[in-house]
């Protein structure tokens, strides 16, 4: 089995990206598995990375020992090692893609489509899944209208001029992680301020109330060999004084989520552990879930609410699977295993038969 781990990207979450798949690139290799790692830059260019790279090896830049890659669409596209002065063009020949790209277009659709048009089978969301996940907009219409409990929420633009609900606010950029860009505001004027000054909010931003009194609980699903829930996390905040769940709370820490302090399985008030659970599950149909997410939530003593879903979470979520434990090289196989027999995408000409082109008659004529 030619299994490659992909990392990295044009994504603020670029470093993360590496830590997770690195752990996946490790774990692989220390069962002796074939894995080669593709290293994903900042600039959108793929390399083949050496064995044995750490994540010291990226600070600078291009690790030693990597050779650049170019991925090609079509009938036999794929990965391909340019050809050298008296080498040819070599392609990669790969069963599967482990994806470990967190946020940007590694998370929001573009990878997953371009490889779909390379012909490449890869774990994780479908174009559509990931899509959705992305966009905190359409999550939260599709979340409201499958009946979970969610905040109110509303896009925010210069010519906004009133909510619905009433400050403090808490933005987040529309397409975008779950940590990084995040603003708690105490209005709409300072709310507004903040679109020219957060880059992260160039694309759109949301708006919801922000609730101190709700704190953070999530809870991963994989769908295959069957839909499987992890246990529920309450993850930590590493200063009492934070108004959020920040990115040094989730990642900073010499292992991205895996040594993130939290509160594994979480304390829950009776009855909040199911509501998760069916929640959850729902949203592996009406979200299009694939592979491993994760599914977050804000709750207190007596409310609870879906906040939003990571499609390809930090670690792919291999610390959450306690309850029974599962380890992590059986998650990255049954990862391979489902992207093999449950491929993401086969596109099909099917009708396009020549029928309207035949009758179409002379484009000259129409235009005139």
């Amino acid at each position: 089995m030619a299994t490659a781990v992909l990392f990295g990207g044009p994504s603020p979450e670029h470093d993360i990206s590496i830590l997770t798949g690195l752990q996946a690139l490790r774990e692989l290799e220390r069962a002796g598995r074939s894995a080669t790692g593709i290293y994903w830059s900042k600039t959108g260019a793929f390399y083949a990375l050496s064995a044995g790279v750490e994540a010291e090896s990226f600070i600078e830049g291009l690790p030693r020992g990597s050779s650049e890659l170019h991925l090609r669409s079509g009938e036999g596209g794929g990965f391909f090692a340019p050809a050298g002065r008296l080498a040819r063009e070599r392609r990669l020949e790969l069963d599967v893609v482990i994806l470990a790209t967190h946020g940007g277009p590694g998370e929001d659709g573009s990878l997953q489509g371009a490889l779909d048009l390379a012909g490449l089978n890869y774990t994780g969301p479908t174009v559509s899944g990931a899509a959705l996940g992305m966009d905190k907009w359409a999550f939260g219409a599709v979340v409201a209208l499958a009946g979970l409990p969610s905040l109110p929420r509303a896009l925010l633009s210069s010519a906004t001029t009133a909510l619905d609900f009433p400050g403090p606010y808490i933005l987040k950029p529309r397409f975008g992680g779950s940590s990084i860009g995040i603003d708690v505001v105490s209005d709409l004027a300072t709310a507004q301020a903040r679109l020219a000054s957060n880059t992260h909010f160039a694309r759109g931003c949301v708006v919801e109330p922000f609730r101190a009194d709700l704190l953070d609980v999530q809870v991963a699903v994989r769908t295959h060999p069957q839909v499987s829930l992890s246990a529920i996390e309450r993850p930590l905040r590493r200063s009492a004084g934070t108004e959020i769940l920040d990115y040094r709370d989730k990642y900073v820490g010499g292992e991205g989520m895996v040594s993130a302090p939290r509160e594994l399985p979480a304390r829950l008030a009776p009855g909040q552990a199911e509501q998760i659970e069916h929640a959850a599950r729902v949203l592996v149909q009406v979200a299009s879930v694939r592979g491993v997410a994760r599914v977050d939530f804000l709750a207190n003593d007596d409310e609870l609410y879906v906040n939003e879903i990571n499609t390809i979470p930090g670690s792919l979520a291999k610390h959450l699977f306690v309850e029974p434990p599962l380890n992590f090289l059986t998650l990255l196989d049954d990862l391979v295993d489902e992207a093999l027999t449950r491929p993401a995408r086969h596109y099909s000409a099917a009708g396009a038969d020549g029928l309207v082109l035949r009758s179409a008659g002379s484009i000259a004529a129409k235009l005139a």
